[in-house]
């Protein structure tokens, strides 16, 4: 077990779903936790201080500040004193990203330039900044072609997408090409607006920190789940959304041909590896992919979770789409194993297993699905 170099944590973004998790589970380890938070009601509701289960976990545990990480004197206040920033606060959802450009720039890139700006002209105890970056930033993931060898496929094609190839192709040959894990050191080519203000973050904190004598660590997170996720927010979240569907008893529409695969990786695993960087200085420097290393595809996400709930209700595999999205990817964790000990605990079986009893004692969630269907329709986004 790694032992505290640290005592004193500032999380932002920390009422969040990895937020307060990772924030529980410092308070255990005997941490001093700081949260700065905007209770965003995508996420949190519009009565976030009396209803939002993620914020009441961690309410009067933490030094809780609400403000933005967008302004000024709110990170003034929250840097005072801190050791260590995890640094989490940012907007997250694919196809929300390609129509509210600038809120996702403004949070995501803007943010983090503020921070290290701070960090690089004023006084304070930081000595750690962890980054939350995202499997997003690697657009789609790593193939083997039989020709070309290793090759990373451009953003699929509208028309290819239209008459139902929903496939990715060598982008040398156009041939068929075999889907290999994707490491840290795959290219980086990111296909929405998230996953370019992901890569922007993550460049920012790894460029900035080492000059101003700051250990930095970026962790490409996989598709994250697990209780505590937010039910209500339609635009992240692919299991809380099928979740809420099917709690209220509406169908599922499973874009493409229900083959496109995620790794979904469990929460109490992603708060191990993040806290595991922070108790290590093997980490500092580092990047690191967090997932499970194995890829479910869609169509078997939405069917295990209508078992799961014994909720009779129809799962329709559309062909519709989303310009934007990638066909597959899943991690190669061979580096996170090495340096900090990482193991997922948790499989798809068993983690979908907690997250849907989690799922069956909580209130059910009014569905926004459509609306955000709706948006992205006329945005010309969604096909």
């Amino acid at each position: 077990m790694n032992k505290k170099i640290f005592d004193r944590i500032l999380i932002t973004g920390g009422a969040g779903f990895i937020g307060s998790n990772i924030a529980l589970k410092l308070l255990d380890k005997g941490y001093s936790v700081t949260v700065l938070d905007n209770l965003s009601p995508q996420i949190h509701g519009n009565d976030p201080e009396n209803t939002s289960p993620l914020f009441r976990s961690i309410k009067d545990k933490v030094q809780f500040i609400r403000g933005s990480v967008t302004k000024r004197a709110d990170w003034i206040r929250a840097l005072e004193g801190q050791e260590v920033i995890i640094h989490l606060a940012a907007e997250t959802g694919t196809g929300q990203s390609m129509y509210e450009i600038e809120r996702y720039s403004n949070v995501n890139i803007g943010g983090t330039a503020l921070m290290l700006d701070l960090l690089t002209n004023s006084k304070h105890s930081v000595k750690k900044v962890i980054v939350a970056s995202s499997r997003a930033i690697y657009g789609e993931g790593r193939y083997k072609c039989e020709v070309h060898g290793e090759v990373f496929p451009a953003s699929r094609k509208d028309e290819d997408m239209a008459r139902g190839d929903f496939e990715c192709k060598c982008p040398v040959c156009g041939a068929e090409v075999m889907l290999m894990s994707t490491t840290e050191e795959s290219k980086i080519h990111p296909t929405s607006v998230y996953g370019i203000s992901k890569q922007t973050q993550e460049q920012l904190v790894m460029t900035v920190c080492p000059t101003i004598g700051i250990a930095p660590v970026a962790f490409r997170y996989q598709n994250v789940y697990g209780a505590g996720q937010s039910l209500s927010n339609p635009y992240t979240g692919i299991l809380s959304i099928f979740s809420t569907r099917i709690k209220n008893g509406n169908g599922i529409n499973v874009f493409e041909d229900g083959h496109e695969t995620r790794d979904f990786v469990y929460i109490d695993d992603v708060a191990d590896a993040t806290i595991a960087a922070l108790e290590t200085s093997l980490a500092d420097g580092e990047i690191f992919n967090v997932g499970t290393g194995v890829q479910t595809d869609v169509s078997t996400v939405a069917q295990t979770l209508v078992k799961c709930y014994g909720v009779d209700v129809p799962v329709t595999v559309s062909g519709n789409y989303r310009l934007g999205d990638i066909r597959h990817n899943f991690a190669d964790i061979t580096k996170a194993r090495t340096l900090l000990g990482f193991e997922p605990v948790y499989d798809f079986e068993k983690g979908i297993r907690k997250f849907s009893s989690w799922v069956d004692c909580q209130q059910v969630m009014e569905d926004k699905y459509e609306e955000s269907i709706s948006e992205m329709k006329t945005k010309g986004l969604y096909k």
